[in-house]
């Protein structure tokens, strides 16, 4: 089955390179301000494990429309050959420099490419354009156009009138702020414009959700490694009995700390790069404030805590869940004789220490170990406040969600501000208790088997997609 090749075409600078960048997910693509860009066309496939579903041709803007239809409507002899002198015009100028910009954009179509014909929706409509979607017309090809406004201006609805009377399908399409939703709709609106890219077509948008799924449930297990890794990590250091005599411990606490910090910092960084990478953002400049340890927004202030959801109430009811499941193991050891009292007794505890812990600011502490054979080992780590993980994982979910719903003609600097609500408290109670007790237990150097890890994955998606119809209603 052939994948359907559609060619992006219209007027310079009117959002053609943007289009085709969020149609086939490619952020190299480039997008300038400036009219002739796209010199040559140039075909990008948007492939999903290694199959093509389709490709998008990126093509120069029209130059000279009225006299290259003036050409045209001068060589034809009825509506029965304008496609063969649409052909014709291409075959007789490609070489002669004359309509260079006009043969790249039409040679395309004289193949057997489908057309997106894309207009600026807030500059008026004009003669000129009408030329265009003339000319277009005669080649014959399914057809459809897109008003992508790219100024403050709005002339939408003229637009949609005198497009209607050219295309077969015409939508307003944002090529950066369009949802995901939109391109799966334009697809399959293409499918029924040409009988043979129906089913490549359905196919097509049926791999891209199951794409956009697994990218969820891969970035949530990366989340998951990643906070982990920085719940337990630790700095280590091996003195010689000379250095232990030459530095005090404030010193050595002071220089592991720095590292410490620098490491984490590198660790989130990698989780950035890691998810950008998964969704295929390669160029994403970032602002985020930088994991500061002493500040007004450093981790374990009260500006974090509000900031990624992170509160006493929520720790109670997330420390109940935890601290019920630890009193169940009493139950079982008392044969079920305890009716139920351990795990209310655990729930309790768990519930009390989270709530009162909620305000503790706990640091990493210095652990220095005995002399054995000249040589001292000194640690510092791993973070002994379970907050500091629920600050890493909203972080790491709110640049998941910009990125994930970020499209790839995007150029703008990605502010990852803070979202300032309490999104946790969204989320099932049994997602809560699984993500506690796993932050809980690396805080207490207790590793992660593969069955927790499998399930704080699993709680962490959860977290996602509460996290994601969160800031959709808030828009």
């Amino acid at each position: 089955m052939t994948a359907p090749v559609f060619a992006v075409v219209g007027h310079p600078n009117k959002g053609k390179s943007s289009i085709v960048a969020t149609l086939s997910q490619n952020d190299a693509i480039a997008i300038a301000l400036e009219p002739g860009t796209t010199r040559k066309r140039q075909e990008y496939p948007l492939t999903v494990d290694g199959k093509t579903l389709y490709t998008l041709v990126d093509t120069p803007g029209f130059q000279r429309p009225r006299r290259v239809l003036a050409w045209l409507e001068a060589h034809s002899i009825s509506a029965s050959d304008r496609a063969e002198t649409v052909q014709a015009f291409v075959i007789q100028h490609r070489d002669d420099g004359s309509f260079t910009d006009e043969c790249e954009l039409l040679a395309p179509l004289t193949e057997g490419a489908g057309i997106i014909y894309v207009v600026d929706g807030s500059v008026p409509y004009s003669a000129q354009h009408e030329a265009e979607m003339t000319i277009l017309r005669w080649t014959g090809r399914p057809s459809l156009a897109l008003i992508n406004s790219i100024g403050d201006d709005d002339y939408s609805d003229s637009w949609l009138r005198a497009l209607g009377q050219f295309f077969q399908v015409v939508r307003k399409f944002d090529a950066v702020r369009a949802p995901f939703e939109q391109h799966i709709s334009l697809l399959r609106a293409f499918g029924q414009l040409e009988p043979a890219w129906e089913q490549p077509l359905e196919q097509a948008a049926a791999f891209l959700l199951a794409q956009r799924r697994q990218r969820r449930t891969e970035a949530a297990a990366l989340i998951a490694r990643t906070l982990e890794d920085m719940m337990s990590f630790r700095e280590k250091r091996t003195l010689t009995t000379l250095q232990t005599s030459e530095i005090s411990d404030t010193d050595l606490a002071g220089q592991l700390r720095t590292s410490w910090y620098r490491n984490q910092r590198k660790r989130e960084q990698h989780l950035r790069i890691a998810i950008e990478k998964l969704y295929e953002h390669h160029r994403v400049e970032r602002q985020e404030a930088e994991l500061e340890w002493h500040s007004e927004h450093d981790l374990f202030s009260e500006d974090s805590r509000k900031a990624w959801g992170v509160n006493r109430r929520y720790l109670a009811t997330a420390g109940f869940g935890a601290g019920a499941v630890s009193g169940a193991g009493v139950d079982v050891l008392a044969l079920g004789h305890s009716l139920g009292a351990g795990a209310l007794v655990g729930g309790l505890i768990g519930a009390a220490g989270s709530y009162f812990y909620g305000d503790r600011l706990a640091l990493p502490v210095l652990n220095t170990g005995v002399l054995t054979n000249g040589l001292r080992t000194a640690t510092f780590g791993p973070v002994q406040d379970s907050q500091f993980g629920y600050v890493v994982l909203g972080r790491a979910i709110n640049h998941w969600w910009h990125i994930s719903h970020r499209n790839h003609a995007g150029r703008e600097l990605l502010d990852l501000a803070p979202a300032h609500n309490h999104w946790l408290e969204h989320l099932d109670r049994a997602s809560r208790q699984t993500i506690h007790r796993a932050l809980e237990r690396c805080r207490k150097q207790r590793a992660l088997d593969d069955k927790t890890r499998l399930a704080l994955a699993s709680a962490i998606e959860q977290a996602m997609d509460a996290y994601d119809k969160w800031r959709l209603n808030r828009t």
